[in-house]
């Protein structure tokens, strides 16, 4: 029978067996990266909309840890010792490793700023705010404040699979069972690492199988997968493809 045929009216089935017994859900590997404290389960408890701050003597830079391609990233700081009016320039790191200008934004009167950045590519992306470096200005007013990270998605539509598959063996080789974590893609090798938002909940787990074959359907969840999620429909995520980490960008492939 199709997985998919199965999916939905399985769906509440699957909810009820989470709540009596949480999935022994396999560590992600090398590669692997997730946003926020690992929580039983497997997934992030952090919301990707939440702010992570990180500061210095310079001042402090604040990003929203995870977002979707195509939406606006929300930017806030201040600047110690920076007078109203101060111009401040938002840089995001290429994958070259090089700076350049995101967005700028202007102090306010207690040196804070706020600015609202959309990114053109997927991948965990390095912002930096630069207060520049005008006559008269203090150190503090003229330093790059502490570098933060932001992880881009891509928008793709996704589906769940597992009861009527159990025992089986998936196309990269694994056993197929309630506690598998992993997704299956027609193309990503075997073993990739992607990682997946969805509802502000995020993990990252590898490729172990083959599909989904409907049209408009990128990733098939497994169950346990789903279940570490919250994810009970076919409905939109985000996904990334996650590199090793220390590597300077994050590669998606569709």
């Amino acid at each position: 029978m199709p997985r998919h045929a199965i999916a939905t009216t399985l769906a509440a089935a699957l909810i009820l067996s989470a709540a009596s017994a949480t999935p022994a859900l396999a560590d992600a590997g090398p590669g692997g990266f997730a946003i926020g404290t690992p929580q039983p389960g497997g997934a992030s408890a952090l919301s990707a909309l939440s702010p992570v701050a990180v500061s210095s003597a310079a001042g402090t830079l604040s990003v929203q840890a995870g977002a979707m391609l195509g939406a606006t990233v929300d930017i806030t700081g201040s600047a110690a010792g920076a007078p109203a009016g101060r111009a401040v320039t938002i840089e995001r790191q290429a994958r070259d490793g090089s700076w350049a200008t995101a967005v700028t934004a202007t102090t306010g009167g207690d040196g804070s700023f706020r600015a609202q950045w959309r990114p053109d590519r997927t991948g965990q992306v390095s912002l930096r705010a630069d207060m520049g470096d005008a006559a008269g200005a203090t150190t503090a007013q003229t330093a790059t404040l502490p570098t933060s990270t932001v992880t881009i998605y891509n928008p793709a539509v996704a589906t769940w699979f597992g009861p009527g598959f159990y025992g089986r063996r998936t196309a990269c080789g694994q056993r197929m069972s309630r506690t598998l974590v992993g997704v299956a893609h027609r193309s990503l090798p075997c073993g990739t690492q992607v990682a997946l938002l969805y509802q502000g909940r995020t993990i990252t787990v590898p490729v172990v199988d083959r599909g989904p074959f409907r049209s408009g359907t990128t990733y098939d969840l497994t169950a346990a997968t789903a279940t570490a999620l919250g994810f009970s429909t076919k409905a939109r995520i985000g996904a990334v493809r996650a590199i090793a980490p220390g590597a300077t960008a994050l590669v998606t492939r569709r």
